[in-house]
């Protein structure tokens, strides 16, 4: 088993994790070896790109057409000149 030290960790960041492991009934270190765990191995793959995933959330909402309006005139160009 390999062994890891941690310097310059934030005070505020120790004291999250020490509560964080309080909580879960685990010491520090069993606790900080959890998230590791679990961050390495989450899958590339899983991962949802933010449309997709805003998609999924508000598609029991349902849809809305819309009517678009034709264009009456072509679009023009922007002058910059200004």
């Amino acid at each position: 088993m390999a062994a890891l030290s941690i310097r310059d960790l934030d005070d505020a960041v120790k004291e999250k994790l020490r509560l964080r492991a309080a909580r879960h009934g685990r010491s520090m270190e069993a606790e900080i070896r959890l998230i590791l765990t679990a961050a390495a191995t989450e899958e590339e793959g899983s991962r949802t790109d933010l449309f997709s995933a805003l998609t999924a959330r508000f598609a029991q909402l349902g849809g809305l057409d819309l009517e678009l309006p034709a264009r009456d005139t072509p679009p023009r160009a922007t002058d910059f000149d200004d």
